[in-house]
């Protein structure tokens, strides 16, 4: 199975340090639709993992995160594209669950749910916590300079984890899968 994972804010869309609260706060970064679209394109599922701590601090509720998330499948949708999943921790970073990043829990329930394993599959974010987490389940970590990515960067070469450390980074999503559909074509 060709099987991509993908961090939602700072990787599809644009981040915001008050949280994307509704369908109307959500855009999307420059490029990271027609992205995905070709990923699809190519026979890849795209999945989507991602920290949603703004349920538990009751800045939304579910209602507005699938708001969120059908805008997001509609774009993706008329782009030509589709993603096959959206996985999501809605607990606060205190809360001590396995879901959230850099847990490996959402790696884990997508691979359960797709029956794969995750092995060398692109985990693709704009986070330290993000490639800790595809490490943790041995995805290619593949960090963006868009959102936070440019802050973690200089993290990387002194993480102590080496697979972190040799991560992949990329400006944006439309860059790293130009590069990741050339390097497997």
């Amino acid at each position: 199975m060709k099987l991509i994972i993908l961090d939602r804010d700072g990787v599809i869309n644009q981040d915001s340090d008050a949280y994307i609260k509704s369908a109307e706060e959500w855009h999307p970064i420059p490029g990271s639709i027609d992205a995905i679209a070709r990923l699809c394109n190519e026979g890849y599922s795209v999945v989507v993992a991602t920290n949603q701590s703004g349920l538990a601090r009751g800045l939304f509720d579910l209602d507005d995160l699938e708001a969120i998330h059908d805008k997001m499948r509609r774009q993706v949708e008329a782009a030509g594209g589709h993603i096959a999943g959206i996985y999501y921790c809605p607990h606060l970073p205190s809360a001590g669950c396995s879901c959230r990043k850099p847990a490996p829990g959402l790696l884990d329930a997508i691979a359960q749910d797709f029956g794969t394993s995750l092995v060398g599959v692109a985990f693709i974010g704009d986070s330290l916590k993000d490639l800790q987490a595809g490490v943790k389940r041995q995805c290619q970590p593949i960090l963006l300079r868009t959102g936070k990515g440019s802050h973690y960067e200089s993290l990387l070469p002194t993480d102590a984890n080496e697979q972190v450390r040799n991560a992949l980074v990329h400006n944006d999503l439309a860059s790293a899968v130009d590069h990741f559909l050339d390097k497997r074509n």
